[in-house]
């Protein structure tokens, strides 16, 4: 946490029926940060989000909003300064605009009202939309009226639980661009939860990773993904491929790793003699005929091996490569048939020293 904490956590706990559900010892949201807070189902992140939002009184611990400990005299002023929009949009039976207005409605912003509202709508890309009933939108467009409703009151902080969630993927892929250019212009103070890897990804600035009501970690978005602190964030971000080696030989920003019988160089320190475990995406493996002889001037690694499995997925194919240990890659459609990919088929893995990870040592 740190001085320019809009939202703390000190000490929080909330127990059920004498079951532990969230256990966070520190966590703020600073002033004008996205922070993500990502898990699976039942990690914990609504509750931590409700507790943040002043919407449930934790078991234990201290909440603070801007450095001031909030008691329940106080909680209703706080949360009058914090927004909150849902998975599902919970729209009033009135016209967009009324939607877009309750809130100032309720907390007497008549004055600027319209003006305010007229700003949203357009900045939402649903001012067509102005004077439609909220029953006949599709639930990207009721989404939209949803976030606007919440951004026109400029609160200190906006908490979004799972607001993609209930989207077809063609609204979320508009959306998410959308709100994410609207939240960092605006340098809005968010938390967002979610169990979608790829919505912390864009818009995250910091990542908290809850694992079973504990933050497993905590960090900077591009260091969850690409330095995960222990083998469970690793899986759950996305490593797929995850080996134990050997380390050989150190060559200057080079480590040489044997694992199974092949050598590997990684792009990360490690001493001599040391086991350690490694961790490579999908998506940085790429796949190459054996008969092709030009290789790609960025990769270190080049392991001929056998495909033994192809798993139709979405966005992308997962392929099974057999290089002496389980490697997983994901290619497009196009590159399944243009390759010829099957299984049982002679194939070269290539991957970048850079994009081997280090699994649960930070440097």
């Amino acid at each position: 946490m740190t001085q320019a904490a809009v939202v703390e956590l000190d000490d929080v706990q909330v127990t059920y029926g004498g079951a532990t559900v969230l256990d966070v010892p520190a966590l703020g949201v600073d002033e004008g940060e996205i922070l993500a807070v990502i898990g699976p189902n039942g990690s914990g992140k609504s509750t931590l989000l409700r507790v943040a939002g002043l919407l449930e009184r934790p078991t234990r611990g201290v909440v603070r909003f801007r450095g001031r400990p909030v008691d329940a005299a106080h909680s209703l002023a706080e949360r009058r300064r914090m927004a909150m929009v849902f998975q599902h949009p919970l729209l009033a039976d009135m016209t967009v605009a009324q939607n877009v207005a309750l809130g100032l409605k309720f907390r007497g912003a008549r004055d600027e009202r319209g003006a305010r509202v007229g700003r949203w709508l357009e900045r939402l890309g649903i001012a067509p939309l102005r004077h439609r009933r909220a029953r006949t939108l599709s639930a990207g467009q009721a989404q939209r009226v949803a976030l606007a409703r919440a951004l026109v009151l400029e609160p200190d902080v906006l908490l979004l639980d799972e607001p993609f969630a209930g989207l077809d993927a063609p609204s979320r892929a508009e959306l998410l661009p959308d709100l994410g250019a609207i939240l960092r212009h605006d340098r809005v103070t968010t938390m967002l939860v979610t169990h979608d890897r790829g919505e912390a990804q864009t818009l995250g600035d910091r990542v908290a990773v809850l694992m079973a009501g504990h933050i497993a970690q905590l960090d900077a978005t591009a260091r969850v993904f690409h330095s995960p602190a222990s083998e469970v964030v690793a899986r759950f971000v996305g490593v797929e491929t995850l080996v134990t080696g050997r380390v050989t030989a150190r060559d200057g920003g080079v480590t040489v790793v044997e694992v199974a019988g092949r050598k590997l160089e990684i792009a990360a320190p490690a001493r001599i003699g040391e086991d350690v475990r490694l961790g490579v995406r999908p998506e940085d493996v790429t796949l190459l005929l054996a008969s092709e002889v030009t290789p790609l001037s960025s990769a270190r690694n080049y392991l001929p091996g056998t495909i033994v499995r192809v798993t139709p997925s979405t966005p992308a194919i997962q392929v099974v490569v057999d290089v002496g240990f389980p490697l997983v890659a994901t290619v497009t459609a196009r590159s399944l048939v243009e390759l010829g990919l099957a299984e049982g088929i002679r194939i070269i893995a290539a991957f970048k020293a850079s994009a081997v990870q280090l699994i649960g040592r930070q440097f």
